[in-house]
């Protein structure tokens, strides 16, 4: 009897916690707007810049969801109307979402994009922020200066003496090194080497290596003087970052439209590696940066 007594008090206390749960939930979504970001810093500071653009232009409220998960994720989310807004790369999104085809052009892979969204999920796929984040072939600035390269055509005739050193995932997956090799012509010193993806930069500084693949908006590239060779004959998809907007949303406050519009083209590639160093280099809180950035735009 006891022991059934119990287990009535704990199944009563449990009841009440994920009511209280359910209730702290619901009442902390108090926006207007809910914008949602990816799980890394990039999209923290892309989620955040949407966030204060909203407010500081509308009267609309926002209500954040920062680390929400990957594409498929925050994809299933806006669909069923649980966010309202995201940052989405238009390459993940054709390839990814919408399992198309490769299309290297980025106008016409907007364009088609744009278009199946809208069709699909009534999405609007909004112009571009300005620069995109997709794999860069990185050498050390000192290499980049003393052979005058700035292109992956006129880093080939020196990769023979150098060394590579990638993810294991760049050297298998078919948008990787092999097809990027071929394109080139890339041969090294030796096959390169299967490196972690934390300690590549290491490597790099450290004259492990030569040349990496990395994101082309990291912070480390700034911060430790490295160049991104110019992939000049586009093998590598555009991945430009785009913010996702339901369509219901936007006809709900029209002012939305033109609030998000005002960030179109803002964010170069230079400028979005600089913005995640402040983060990650120099612990600086978010909300500061994206308020700093926005002054600098006169946003």
């Amino acid at each position: 009897m006891k022991r059934f007594l119990v287990l009535c008090l704990l199944g009563f206390i449990l009841v009440v916690a994920i009511a209280s749960c359910n209730f702290n939930s619901n009442s902390s979504n108090v926006g207007d707007i809910v914008v949602a970001s990816k799980d890394f810093t990039e999209q923290d500071i892309l989620g955040e810049l949407l966030a204060q653009q909203i407010e500081a232009t509308t009267n609309l409220k926002v209500t954040r969801r920062p680390r929400l998960g990957g594409s498929f994720v925050c994809h299933n989310a806006i669909l069923a109307g649980k966010i309202d807004a995201y940052i989405e790369y238009t390459g993940t999104a054709f390839t990814g979402i919408l399992k198309q085809k490769v299309i290297n052009d980025p106008q016409v892979l907007y364009k088609k994009l744009k278009q199946e969204y809208a069709q699909q999920f009534n999405l609007e796929v909004m112009p571009s922020l300005g620069f995109e984040n997709t794999f860069a072939m990185i050498v050390r600035g000192e290499d980049a200066k003393g052979y005058n390269i700035q292109t992956l055509s006129e880093a080939a005739k020196y990769t023979p003496q150098w060394r590579g050193g990638f993810g294991y995932e760049f050297l298998e997956r078919n948008d990787g090194f092999p097809g990027l090799a071929q394109t080139y012509n890339l041969r090294f010193a030796k096959p390169p080497q299967i490196m972690d993806l934390g300690l590549i930069y290491r490597a790099l500084v450290q004259k492990q290596v030569d040349m990496i693949a990395g994101n082309s908006t990291d912070g480390q590239i700034s911060r430790l003087g490295l160049v991104v060779l110019k992939d000049n004959k586009q093998y590598f998809p555009p991945y430009e970052a785009a913010p996702i907007v339901r369509e219901e949303t936007l006809k709900k406050y029209p002012q939305l439209k033109t609030a998000i519009a005002q960030l179109s083209g803002q964010i170069s590639a230079d400028e979005m590696r600089q913005l995640n160093y402040l983060v990650e280099g120099e612990f600086r809180k978010i909300k500061d940066v994206v308020q700093e950035f926005r002054k600098t735009k006169n946003l």
